[in-house]
């Protein structure tokens, strides 16, 4: 299991369309993927599950990949977040 706290900067946070660039990137790996939020933890891998996070700009998520291929899961999910996620 590997993790990494990452700041959203959209400036709308995490509503649909970002939410769903997450969820492609997230679904391009085998690893389970998973982020925590204010106690609360998030599916990556749903549209729903990260609407549901309600992430604003300047929160703080911390991204959890846990699998085969998780530490390269983290690296491209953190350097999505910060290249604002298509935004």
């Amino acid at each position: 299991m590997v993790n990494q706290k990452v700041t959203i900067k959209n400036p709308t946070g995490l509503h649909l369309r970002p939410a769903g660039n997450l969820c492609k990137e997230a679904m391009k790996f085998r690893s389970m993927i998973t982020f925590t939020f204010r106690e609360n933890t998030a599916n990556a891998k749903s549209v729903l599950s990260v609407l549901g996070a309600c992430v604003k700009c300047g929160d703080e998520i911390e991204l959890i990949c846990e699998g085969e291929d998780e530490e390269e899961a983290l690296e491209c999910l953190v350097k999505a977040v910060e290249s604002g996620l298509g935004e």
